[in-house]
């Protein structure tokens, strides 16, 4: 089903330039509230990843978080400079490059569920448990192929 046409189409009324909108927002209100730990919305991601397990390469970080691999090399390269995390390289594969916090790294990821869940709330304040629970279906809905 197609939901836009040439004629229908409105760059302000669209779905992509709400998420895109939705995004800045919530993106400029994070890095506000992580001002503090001195990392960005999208380091959280990075920190948190690998603080879970859930990632620990840059190409898994890349897949799993959306970022291109440019922009990931960019970012580990700072939260590498600041001492937040160390790479080396896979004794069974040379190309591959594995990812470690540092004690000051799983300092900083230890902090972000204090502060990330704050700034969600507050911009999900006027939403039912029920929205929530619609809008993280739909979103995902969205994102799945």
């Amino acid at each position: 089903m197609n939901h836009y046409s040439p004629e229908s189409f409105s760059l302000t009324q669209s779905v992509g330039f709400s998420i895109t909108k939705a995004r800045n927002v919530l993106a400029t209100e994070m890095d506000a509230a992580l001002k503090e730990l001195d990392v960005s919305s999208q380091q959280m991601g990075i920190l948190l990843s690998m603080r879970r397990g859930v990632a620990t390469t840059p190409f898994e970080l890349s897949k799993l978080l959306g970022i291109d691999t440019g922009l990931m090399t960019r970012m580990l390269d700072k939260l590498e400079t600041r001492g937040l995390l160390e790479r080396s390289r896979s004794i069974e594969d040379r190309r591959v490059v594995n990812l470690k916090l540092t004690k000051e790294g799983e300092a900083v990821a230890a902090r972000l569920p204090e502060i990330a869940p704050v700034v969600l709330n507050r911009r999900l304040r006027k939403f039912t448990k029920a929205e929530f629970e619609e809008l993280r279906r739909l979103l995902n809905k969205f994102l799945a192929d």
